[in-house]
């Protein structure tokens, strides 16, 4: 009862005085990420779905993945907001609509998601024998804010966090998701 009280106090008090109470505009962010498999010829199937919200902690990304390929695979937020496909060097590769990866201070490294590098690299993904994956990671340094209008990007291999292939950013492009506005 008195916390009741304290609590149509504090309202009255916001309401009088125009006091504002936020808790930063990242923190009630959230977005549902559909996610699909991409090849050379277009976007396929769907793979799930990434549920990414803030948190005190930075972006936390909920993964519910399926039908996807058992193992450790890159993933990073892209640039654009379009999973199609592109040419490179004469072939069609799945993905590379999406563009380079998030990359806003133009740090042009690998670095993974706590080095000083592409804000877009993200935790690996490891999807389990059965082709699911429903683990929960966060991105220290990324708000749901900075992400909106881009591309979520799954790769097909795990990703070193190097600017050195094979594995410097995981390879070829498997599954991709645009993020809404």
């Amino acid at each position: 009862m008195r916390q009741d009280r304290w609590l149509a106090g504090l309202s009255a008090g916001v309401m009088a005085f125009g006091i504002v109470a936020i808790a930063g505009p990242a923190l009630a962010d959230q977005v549902v990420v559909k996610l699909n498999a991409i090849s050379a010829s277009g976007v396929g199937d769907p793979v799930g779905t990434v549920s990414i919200s803030d948190s005190p902690e930075g972006m936390r990304l909920a993964f519910n993945l399926r039908n996807m390929p058992q193992g450790d695979h890159g993933a990073h937020i892209h640039e654009n907001p379009n999973c199609g496909p592109g040419e490179k060097d004469g072939q069609m590769m799945a993905g590379l609509a999406a563009g380079d990866h998030y990359d806003p201070e133009h740090t042009g490294h690998h670095m993974g998601p706590n080095g000083m590098g592409h804000l877009g690299d993200l935790e690996v993904v490891s999807i389990d024998p059965s082709g699911m994956d429903t683990e929960i990671t966060t991105a220290k340094r990324l708000h749901v804010s900075d992400i909106r209008g881009r591309a979520l990007v799954i790769h097909a291999n795990a990703d070193n966090f190097t600017d050195t292939p094979p594995n410097g950013g995981g390879g070829a492009r498997i599954a991709c998701g645009v993020i809404p506005k």
